[in-house]
């Protein structure tokens, strides 16, 4: 089984937000990418993930996310894939994130 390899784009969009494009597969091995990429953007006061384009997530990510919205405003964009809805809804956690279709205005 062949992995798709995490990527992550992060892009400041003023006003204290700062939107993170994430794509491919995270998991233990892998979350690093995220990790190290929220930290680059530890300034911003919103943080909106996209995540339309992660093809998997185990709880690593999830533990990640859960971490995240502890320290600012976290947002979800999507739509979330199959597999990352199917986990959200399996640990009850998936009414803990705003999940949105477009990045929110800043305040």
């Amino acid at each position: 089984m062949s992995m798709e390899s995490p990527r992550v784009v992060v892009r400041s969009e003023g006003d204290g937000v700062s939107v993170l494009v994430c794509s491919g597969e995270f998991d233990l091995d892998t979350a690093g990418v995220l990790r190290a990429a929220c930290e680059r953007a530890s300034a911003a006061e919103i943080l909106v993930l996209d995540v339309a384009q992660v093809g998997f997530a185990d709880s690593t990510f999830l533990n990640l996310l859960l971490k995240l919205r502890k320290s600012r405003r976290l947002v979800l964009i999507g739509p979330l894939s199959e597999q990352l809805l199917r986990l959200l809804e399996m640990t009850g956690t998936l009414a803990l994130f705003e999940i949105r279709e477009n990045a929110p205005e800043a305040p």
